[in-house]
């Protein structure tokens, strides 16, 4: 099959051990971001199978009218950039492997670190140190301070474990389902998701984003932090109502440390989540590691093998037939 792998930014994919499962395939890899739908068409026609690096392209009816070759979409995870009737309508199938094996640990990871360097200054001591200067400022302990964590998923659980290894309280908030799980497993649940937003030293979102997730966070929920209080995101930006976290930063009394945006890549350096002094930014990289492309992609060119050899797995839109 000719495959075609999109937004592989740093060409990270051939030098992985996962790759050789492409080895019977005539592979392209594009090491850049194409956004325009038909543009992007004239590069794929002679695709069969497209694979998608996260979320980074939206699959919709423009691109895919303008693909008449194209059978196959394999990525894994949520699919929320991806039309999946338009890909039905077309003929062209979608896998993903919406469990995958565990937690993300590196997401669970990074979460961590945006906590870590938020807390203790890094970005700016470091950009002080470099400058000729000294120390420019206090950072804050996290030992005994509370992490409110929204979502009861592997995620989540993974970054409990971490912050109760290093002194903090954790409570919960979530779905009914989830807040009942949470209390089965003998974890605390804030009294109301009012006391959530309230108590919390430090609210970390672990969601998945989907149509009753899309703005879930409002300005309410922002305006009910303690003054101080910081806001992390490593999930998906749609979590949050638009323009709420960029209206309550400005007012200069919470914090916020996010890796992920409305539109990425983001590059307006006007934006305040990009310059505003409360607000610690990375761009998009808390799936971003060696370690996790090669278990990810494994599942993917997995799912490129199989349908090759007529045997689809992980198929969303069954009814598309080979």
């Amino acid at each position: 099959m000719k495959v075609h792998v999109l937004d592989d930014w740093f060409d990270t994919l051939q030098s992985l051990p996962c790759f050789a499962k492409l080895a019977d395939h005539d592979v392209t890899v594009w090491t850049d971001h194409e956004p325009d739908p038909t543009k992007l068409a004239a590069r794929i026609q002679e695709a069969d199978a497209l694979v998608l690096f996260r979320e980074r392209t939206k699959i919709g009816p423009e691109l895919l009218t303008q693909t008449p070759n194209l059978k196959l979409i394999s990525q894994r995870g949520v699919y929320p950039h991806v039309d999946v009737q338009a890909c039905t309508a077309n003929k062209v199938m979608l896998c993903s492997n919406m469990q995958g094996d565990g937690a993300n640990y590196a997401a669970a990871e990074m979460t961590l670190a945006l906590i870590l360097a938020s807390y203790r200054q890094i970005p700016p001591q470091v950009a002080s140190i470099r400058t000729g200067n000294w120390q420019m400022g206090v950072g804050r302990t996290l030992r005994g301070r509370k992490l409110g964590l929204y979502g009861y998923g592997r995620i989540a659980k993974a970054v409990a474990q971490y912050a109760k290894a290093i002194g903090m309280q954790v409570q919960w908030w979530a779905s009914d389902d989830g807040r009942a799980r949470a209390v089965a497993d003998g974890e605390t649940v804030a009294d109301s998701r009012e006391a959530f937003f309230a108590t919390s030293d430090v609210i970390s979102l672990h969601l998945r984003l989907k149509p009753g997730t899309r703005g879930l966070i409002t300005m309410d929920d922002l305006a009910a932090m303690a003054p101080r209080s910081l806001l992390v995101n490593t999930s998906r930006s749609g979590l949050i109502a638009p323009g709420v976290l960029e209206t309550e930063i400005a007012k200069g009394r919470i914090h916020a440390a996010v890796d992920v945006f409305d539109n990425e890549p983001l590059r307006d350096t006007a934006n305040p989540l990009l310059t505003h002094p409360n607000v610690l930014p990375t761009p998009h990289i808390g799936f971003v590691t060696e370690d996790e492309f090669n278990l990810q992609f494994s599942d993917i060119f997995n799912q490129i093998n199989a349908y090759a050899a007529g045997d689809p797995i992980h198929v969303i839109n069954p009814e598309v037939v080979l």
